[in-house]
């Protein structure tokens, strides 16, 4: 199955945190207050920052009840 460009942009939401207190945990399930500390503090470089920054505006706007479904549908 080949997924599109921005179902790889969810995707993304749908992968483990690599580090930290909350390794293990998609992306997406990351706490709010941390999310907000990391865009305070920096998110990393990369595709992981991209990611996580993502992750931070879909909270901070209330999106998450929206995009959840749509990112375990497509992750399954």
């Amino acid at each position: 199955m080949t997924t599109l460009p921005d179902e790889q942009i969810l995707l993304s939401l749908a992968k483990p945190m690599p580090y930290g207190k909350y390794r293990g945990r998609r992306l997406i399930d990351l706490p709010e207050p941390y999310l907000v500390w990391m865009a305070r503090s920096g998110f990393p470089a990369g595709s992981l920052g991209q990611s996580l920054a993502l992750a931070y505006e879909i909270k901070l706007n209330g999106l998450e009840a929206m995009i959840v479904p749509i990112i375990d549908r497509i992750s399954v």
